[in-house]
């Protein structure tokens, strides 16, 4: 039997990090399935899932444990294989505008408050071509429950957005 895992991988950019650990994994027999990976503050930041037999596990594990030596930290966890989506509508949401300190904070709350789930959020800060003022933008793929309005979710997120002043969209995905 096959156990998926889960893995955060963080430690100094340098080349040859990515490649070290695919290297364990397929030594060990795994599988890479699936990741998220970047360079953040001059730290390289990862998050991966691989598949492996039940019986080779705690050997890649360990492994992957001994490249810590090279600054590499690396936690494992035993992902759940029968996670039934409770989604009813997925969308993609998308707020730009001035930085400043708690945009996340609000919008989250209010899916949070909502029982919203966040699958995927990405963020940046870049300055914007004519001004060259400090903007932030964030793009999240959220799983909206039957037990939300998404009408009224989509109206709390506007409002958020017009006291932020910033731009906001949505789009549902189904």
């Amino acid at each position: 039997m096959n156990t998926p895992l889960v893995m955060t991988v963080i430690g100094p950019d340098k080349p040859g990090l990515v490649d070290s650990v695919a290297t364990l994994i397929v030594e060990h027999g795994g599988n890479w399935l699936e990741s998220r990976m970047c360079h953040l503050g001059g730290q390289f930041a990862g998050l991966l899932q691989v598949d492996i037999e039940d019986s080779k596990r705690e050997a890649l594990r360990r492994a992957l444990h001994e490249l810590a030596g090279s600054g590499l930290d690396i936690v494992v966890h035993e992902s759940e294989t029968n996670q039934g989506s409770q989604c009813v509508e997925v969308a993609n949401i998308e707020i730009v505008g001035q930085d400043r300190p708690g945009i996340v904070r609000h919008i989250a709350n209010a899916f949070s408050a909502s029982g919203v789930n966040v699958e995927e959020l990405s963020t940046q800060c870049y300055s914007a071509p004519m001004s060259g003022e400090r903007l932030f933008e964030a793009k999240a793929k959220v799983c909206i429950p039957e037990t939300c309005d998404a009408a009224t979710l989509r109206r709390q997120l506007e409002s958020i957005a017009s006291d932020l002043q910033v731009d906001f969209s949505y789009e549902t995905l189904n």
